[in-house]
Protein backbone atom coordinates (compact mmCIF):
# COMPACT_ATOMS: atom_id res chain seq x y z
CA UNK A 1 0.00 0.00 0.00
CA UNK A 2 1.88 2.57 -1.10
CA UNK A 3 1.68 6.10 0.81
CA UNK A 4 1.74 9.30 -1.24
CA UNK A 5 5.13 11.35 -1.28
CA UNK A 6 5.65 14.91 -0.57
CA UNK A 7 3.85 17.61 -2.04
CA UNK A 8 6.00 20.87 -2.79
CA UNK A 9 3.52 22.78 -3.49
CA UNK A 10 1.14 23.46 -0.22
CA UNK A 11 0.89 27.03 1.01
CA UNK A 12 0.95 26.47 4.57
CA UNK A 13 0.77 30.47 4.91
CA UNK A 14 -2.90 30.39 3.91
CA UNK A 15 -5.74 28.20 4.95
CA UNK A 16 -8.90 27.02 2.76
CA UNK A 17 -10.94 26.86 5.30
CA UNK A 18 -10.45 27.38 8.92
CA UNK A 19 -12.68 25.76 11.61
CA UNK A 20 -12.37 26.29 15.38
CA UNK A 21 -14.86 24.63 18.08
CA UNK A 22 -17.86 23.60 15.45
CA UNK A 23 -20.02 21.57 17.36
CA UNK A 24 -23.20 20.04 16.03
CA UNK A 25 -26.19 17.67 17.26
CA UNK A 26 -29.13 16.49 16.24
CA UNK A 27 -31.34 16.98 19.43
CA UNK A 28 -29.44 14.44 22.06
CA UNK A 29 -27.49 12.74 19.74
CA UNK A 30 -23.80 14.87 19.80
CA UNK A 31 -22.18 14.08 16.75
CA UNK A 32 -19.02 17.13 16.36
CA UNK A 33 -17.80 18.02 19.97
CA UNK A 34 -15.59 20.96 19.49
CA UNK A 35 -13.83 20.23 16.06
CA UNK A 36 -10.41 22.28 14.94
CA UNK A 37 -9.80 21.96 11.44
CA UNK A 38 -7.18 23.76 9.08
CA UNK A 39 -6.96 23.24 5.54
CA UNK A 40 -3.59 24.58 3.59
CA UNK A 41 -4.28 25.71 0.52
CA UNK A 42 -3.01 23.16 -2.28
CA UNK A 43 -3.54 20.34 0.58
CA UNK A 44 -5.16 17.22 0.33
CA UNK A 45 -6.68 16.26 3.46
CA UNK A 46 -8.08 13.49 4.40
CA UNK A 47 -10.77 12.79 7.56
CA UNK A 48 -10.79 9.17 8.27
CA UNK A 49 -13.53 7.47 10.53
CA UNK A 50 -15.98 4.58 11.02
CA UNK A 51 -19.55 5.51 9.79
CA UNK A 52 -21.83 7.46 11.77
CA UNK A 53 -18.78 9.38 13.26
CA UNK A 54 -19.73 12.77 11.48
CA UNK A 55 -17.60 12.82 8.78
CA UNK A 56 -20.50 13.28 6.25
CA UNK A 57 -21.69 15.98 8.89
CA UNK A 58 -18.39 17.79 8.43
CA UNK A 59 -18.44 19.09 4.79
CA UNK A 60 -22.05 19.46 4.38
CA UNK A 61 -21.81 21.87 7.15
CA UNK A 62 -18.66 23.13 5.22
CA UNK A 63 -20.41 24.10 2.27
CA UNK A 64 -23.54 25.55 3.85
CA UNK A 65 -25.51 22.41 3.58
CA UNK A 66 -26.22 22.07 7.42
CA UNK A 67 -26.03 25.04 10.19
CA UNK A 68 -23.15 24.78 12.45
CA UNK A 69 -24.75 24.96 16.67
CA UNK A 70 -21.72 26.50 17.92
CA UNK A 71 -18.08 27.65 16.30
CA UNK A 72 -16.55 29.75 13.26
CA UNK A 73 -16.10 27.96 10.37
CA UNK A 74 -14.05 30.04 7.42
CA UNK A 75 -13.96 28.98 3.85
CA UNK A 76 -11.97 31.05 1.31
CA UNK A 77 -12.33 33.91 3.78
CA UNK A 78 -15.95 33.63 4.60
CA UNK A 79 -17.74 32.44 7.82
CA UNK A 80 -20.65 30.83 6.75
CA UNK A 81 -22.40 30.53 9.68
CA UNK A 82 -23.21 34.55 9.22
CA UNK A 83 -23.15 35.14 5.45
CA UNK A 84 -25.84 35.69 3.49
CA UNK A 85 -27.51 33.25 1.32
CA UNK A 86 -26.85 35.01 -1.87
CA UNK A 87 -23.41 35.03 -0.17
CA UNK A 88 -23.51 31.44 0.32
CA UNK A 89 -24.70 30.58 -3.44
CA UNK A 90 -21.40 32.46 -4.63
CA UNK A 91 -18.77 30.94 -2.49
CA UNK A 92 -21.00 27.09 -3.42
CA UNK A 93 -19.84 28.09 -6.96
CA UNK A 94 -15.78 27.69 -5.76
CA UNK A 95 -16.67 24.67 -3.98
CA UNK A 96 -17.06 20.96 -5.47
CA UNK A 97 -18.61 18.72 -4.13
CA UNK A 98 -17.58 14.79 -5.23
CA UNK A 99 -20.75 13.27 -4.22
CA UNK A 100 -20.65 9.54 -2.80
CA UNK A 101 -23.25 8.04 -5.67
CA UNK A 102 -21.71 10.82 -8.46
CA UNK A 103 -25.19 12.25 -8.72
CA UNK A 104 -25.80 12.15 -12.44
CA UNK A 105 -29.00 13.24 -14.49
CA UNK A 106 -29.80 9.42 -16.01
CA UNK A 107 -31.90 11.32 -18.63
CA UNK A 108 -29.12 13.54 -19.85
CA UNK A 109 -25.71 12.23 -21.84
CA UNK A 110 -22.48 12.92 -20.65
CA UNK A 111 -22.09 16.34 -22.41
CA UNK A 112 -25.45 17.33 -20.83
CA UNK A 113 -24.38 16.57 -17.64
CA UNK A 114 -21.16 18.23 -17.64
CA UNK A 115 -23.27 21.22 -19.63
CA UNK A 116 -25.63 21.47 -17.11
CA UNK A 117 -23.68 23.69 -14.74
CA UNK A 118 -22.37 26.05 -17.01
CA UNK A 119 -25.21 26.76 -18.67
CA UNK A 120 -26.93 27.20 -15.12
CA UNK A 121 -24.19 29.22 -13.52
CA UNK A 122 -21.80 30.83 -16.47
CA UNK A 123 -24.87 32.36 -18.79
CA UNK A 124 -22.32 34.63 -20.65
CA UNK A 125 -20.10 31.87 -22.12
CA UNK A 126 -20.89 30.67 -25.67
CA UNK A 127 -21.58 26.94 -26.88
CA UNK A 128 -18.32 26.78 -28.51
CA UNK A 129 -16.45 28.03 -24.58
CA UNK A 130 -18.84 25.30 -23.14
CA UNK A 131 -17.60 22.71 -25.50
CA UNK A 132 -13.82 23.68 -25.47
CA UNK A 133 -14.50 23.67 -21.17
CA UNK A 134 -15.99 20.37 -21.49
CA UNK A 135 -13.27 18.67 -23.20
CA UNK A 136 -10.72 19.75 -21.36
CA UNK A 137 -12.57 18.37 -18.21
CA UNK A 138 -13.00 15.07 -19.62
CA UNK A 139 -9.79 14.58 -20.89
CA UNK A 140 -8.63 15.64 -17.51
CA UNK A 141 -10.38 12.24 -16.40
CA UNK A 142 -9.21 10.02 -18.99
CA UNK A 143 -12.90 9.67 -20.53
CA UNK A 144 -13.01 12.02 -23.65
CA UNK A 145 -14.81 9.40 -25.74
CA UNK A 146 -17.77 8.95 -23.48
CA UNK A 147 -19.06 12.44 -24.42
CA UNK A 148 -22.08 11.13 -25.98
CA UNK A 149 -22.79 8.28 -23.78
CA UNK A 150 -26.02 8.17 -21.52
CA UNK A 151 -24.89 7.42 -17.19
CA UNK A 152 -26.45 3.71 -17.70
CA UNK A 153 -23.81 2.61 -20.23
CA UNK A 154 -20.77 3.62 -18.15
CA UNK A 155 -19.47 1.57 -15.40
CA UNK A 156 -19.77 2.44 -11.15
CA UNK A 157 -15.93 3.82 -11.76
CA UNK A 158 -16.31 5.61 -15.07
CA UNK A 159 -19.50 7.42 -13.44
CA UNK A 160 -17.42 8.32 -10.05
CA UNK A 161 -15.25 10.12 -13.30
CA UNK A 162 -17.52 11.63 -14.75
CA UNK A 163 -19.25 13.01 -11.60
CA UNK A 164 -16.00 14.70 -10.89
CA UNK A 165 -15.42 16.08 -14.52
CA UNK A 166 -18.85 18.16 -13.71
CA UNK A 167 -17.31 18.85 -10.21
CA UNK A 168 -14.63 20.36 -11.97
CA UNK A 169 -16.47 22.28 -14.41
CA UNK A 170 -16.83 25.45 -12.95
CA UNK A 171 -13.16 24.92 -11.72
CA UNK A 172 -13.80 25.10 -7.68
CA UNK A 173 -10.87 26.20 -5.23
CA UNK A 174 -11.93 23.69 -2.99
CA UNK A 175 -13.08 19.99 -3.60
CA UNK A 176 -14.94 18.05 -1.52
CA UNK A 177 -14.82 14.07 -1.75
CA UNK A 178 -17.19 12.19 0.03
CA UNK A 179 -16.31 8.60 -0.04
CA UNK A 180 -14.94 8.62 -3.54
CA UNK A 181 -14.12 4.46 -3.61
CA UNK A 182 -17.14 3.67 -1.49
CA UNK A 183 -18.88 0.53 -3.75
CA UNK A 184 -16.01 0.29 -6.54
CA UNK A 185 -13.33 -2.63 -7.11
CA UNK A 186 -9.96 -2.33 -5.91
CA UNK A 187 -8.51 -1.88 -9.20
CA UNK A 188 -10.88 0.83 -10.28
CA UNK A 189 -10.36 1.91 -6.49
CA UNK A 190 -6.54 3.06 -7.41
CA UNK A 191 -7.63 4.68 -10.61
CA UNK A 192 -9.87 7.21 -8.54
CA UNK A 193 -7.13 7.65 -6.17
CA UNK A 194 -5.23 8.37 -8.69
CA UNK A 195 -7.47 10.61 -10.46
CA UNK A 196 -7.79 12.55 -7.14
CA UNK A 197 -3.75 13.41 -7.06
CA UNK A 198 -4.13 14.42 -10.72
CA UNK A 199 -6.78 17.01 -10.42
CA UNK A 200 -4.89 18.13 -7.02
CA UNK A 201 -2.07 18.86 -9.17
CA UNK A 202 -3.66 19.92 -12.45
CA UNK A 203 -6.45 22.07 -10.76
CA UNK A 204 -4.77 23.34 -7.70
CA UNK A 205 -7.74 22.03 -5.45
CA UNK A 206 -7.54 22.12 -2.14
CA UNK A 207 -9.48 18.91 -1.11
CA UNK A 208 -10.94 16.99 2.11
CA UNK A 209 -11.25 13.91 1.18
CA UNK A 210 -13.80 12.01 3.59
CA UNK A 211 -13.32 7.90 3.87
CA UNK A 212 -13.22 5.21 6.11
CA UNK A 213 -11.03 3.04 2.48
CA UNK A 214 -7.38 3.15 4.28
CA UNK A 215 -5.78 2.28 0.76
CA UNK A 216 -7.55 6.17 -0.49
CA UNK A 217 -6.44 7.54 2.88
CA UNK A 218 -2.71 6.68 2.54
CA UNK A 219 -2.84 7.20 -1.23
CA UNK A 220 -4.22 10.38 -1.67
CA UNK A 221 -3.78 12.26 1.33
CA UNK A 222 -0.90 14.90 2.08
CA UNK A 223 -2.28 15.21 5.65
CA UNK A 224 -4.29 12.42 7.88
CA UNK A 225 -6.83 13.55 10.73
CA UNK A 226 -9.07 10.86 12.21
CA UNK A 227 -12.43 11.62 13.90
CA UNK A 228 -13.44 9.75 17.22
CA UNK A 229 -15.83 10.74 19.47
CA UNK A 230 -16.77 13.77 17.79
CA UNK A 231 -13.41 15.05 17.90
CA UNK A 232 -10.12 14.81 16.04
CA UNK A 233 -8.17 12.72 18.16
CA UNK A 234 -5.04 11.47 15.40
CA UNK A 235 -3.22 13.74 12.74
CA UNK A 236 -0.52 13.74 10.92
CA UNK A 237 0.69 11.71 8.08
CA UNK A 238 -0.52 7.91 7.44
CA UNK A 239 1.90 6.41 9.59
CA UNK A 240 2.05 8.91 12.19
CA UNK A 241 -1.64 8.77 13.02
CA UNK A 242 -1.48 4.33 13.26
CA UNK A 243 1.80 4.97 15.17
CA UNK A 244 -0.29 4.54 18.36
CA UNK A 245 -1.55 1.41 20.74
CA UNK A 246 -5.11 3.21 20.72
CA UNK A 247 -7.08 0.47 20.95
CA UNK A 248 -9.84 1.95 18.95
CA UNK A 249 -7.26 3.38 16.00
CA UNK A 250 -5.91 -0.02 15.96
CA UNK A 251 -9.18 -1.43 15.31
CA UNK A 252 -9.90 0.48 12.93
CA UNK A 253 -6.80 -0.66 11.20
CA UNK A 254 -6.98 -3.93 11.64
CA UNK A 255 -11.19 -3.64 10.45
CA UNK A 256 -10.14 -2.63 6.81
CA UNK A 257 -6.71 -5.13 6.43
CA UNK A 258 -7.59 -8.18 8.68
CA UNK A 259 -9.61 -10.72 6.78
Amino acid sequence: MEEKGINPNIDRSKKAIFIKGLQKAFEDNVILRGVDLDLYKGENLVVLGRSGTGKSVLIKIISGLLPADTGVVNVLGQDVCCISRKEMDALRLKIGFSFQNSALYDSMTVKENLEFPLVRHAKEMTQRDRDRVIDVVLEAVGLAKAIHQMPSELSGGQRKRIGIARTLILRPEIMLYDEPTAGLDPITSIEINKLINEVQRRFNTSSIIITHDLTCARATGDRVVMLLDGQFQREGTFDEVFSTDDERVKAFYNYNFTD
